[in-house]
């Protein structure tokens, strides 16, 4: 495997120069270097190589059957060189290509994914590839696009975009909350079976703020998960009190399945929506119709919160 230095294509530069022009004079005049420069040029490689490329005369050069044989292999590595160019420009203008996306589970099954094929019939040369994980996904290493994450954001080489503000809330269904009774102060869920979702970072504590005030408490209940779908289906069923994101909740609140625990109270940690990608710069063109398509879901189509234009 040859290594291609700026010398190396300056030689073959020069050779393709003098075999399109016929005179050192005239390819010398094409890449604006005198012709002396590129007989050197020419003269190098053929030192380099071992062997007699050009044949030169007083009047004229004539490649040999060698020179000839390498101008051929030039021009068709050029000819790639010029597709892979256009490829990777094509790639960062035209709506075509692979897309890789990573969404938080709950979130992206319950808000997003009803709503992506609406994305792929505006994209139809898109192929999109999406996981749903809870888990952390490193962008930059596992090769993604772009993420959805809820939350604080820890990853300084990500370019992060806030889609909308949240909290994280308390809520119960009506019939856990008439059999069980109200909670009145954070002190009193010791006293009542706390759903706990084992993705916060403070697990198994729940730290609460009124805005004034902040108070610890243990989430302890007969249920702990990972997931904030099983969570959610528990708060439901009347179980017990759950504490989450109203992006998670919003929908039974709206519909009365759910009540607010606590109203004055929430977590105290940034609920921000945050869309994540790895870097501003030379963003494909794919990844730009995504970023403006999810601004504009959470902008019309979640019904907690605000959406926060964010920018760059």
């Amino acid at each position: 495997m040859i290594d291609f230095d700026n010398a190396h294509i300056e030689e073959f530069a020069a050779l393709l120069a003098v075999a399109r022009e016929g005179t050192f004079v005239a390819a010398g005049r094409a890449l604006e270097r005198h012709a002396s420069i590129v007989s050197k040029r020419i003269a190098a490689l053929e030192l380099r190589l071992g062997v007699r490329l050009i044949e030169r005369t007083t009047r004229r050069v004539r490649l040999t059957e060698t020179g000839s044989q390498l101008v051929d292999k030039l021009r068709v590595a050029s000819s790639l060189i010029q597709d892979a160019e256009q490829a990777a420009s094509r790639d960062a203008s035209e709506l075509r290509g692979n897309l890789r996306i990573a969404l938080p589970t709950a979130m992206g099954r319950q808000w997003v994914a009803p709503l992506l094929p609406e994305f792929l019939k505006r994209y139809p040369a898109l192929q999109v590839e999406v996981n749903y994980s809870e888990r952390y996904i490193d962008l930059v290493a596992e090769g993604y696009d772009a993420a959805v994450r809820i939350g604080v954001l820890r990853d300084s080489r990500l370019v992060a975009r806030k889609l909308a503000d949240h909290q994280r809330i308390l809520c119960a269904s009506p019939a856990y909350l008439a059999q069980y009774g109200v909670p009145t102060c954070p002190a009193d869920l010791t006293q009542h079976n706390c759903l706990a979702f084992q993705g916060f970072a403070s697990y198994p504590a729940w730290h609460l703020s009124n805005g004034t005030q902040t108070e610890s408490v243990l989430a302890r209940g007969s249920l702990r998960s990972n997931d904030n779908s099983a969570l959610l289906e528990a708060a439901r069923a009347g179980v017990g009190i759950l504490g989450a994101g109203e992006w998670l909740m919003a929908t039974d609140l709206a519909a009365g399945t759910l009540l607010r625990v606590l109203p004055d109270w929430a977590f105290d940690v940034d609920g921000g929506i945050y869309l994540v990608r790895p870097s501003a710069q030379f963003t494909p063109a794919r990844t730009t119709a995504f970023i403006d398509w999810i601004r504009e879901q959470f902008r019309s189509n979640m019904p907690w919160g605000r959406a926060a234009p964010g920018a760059d």
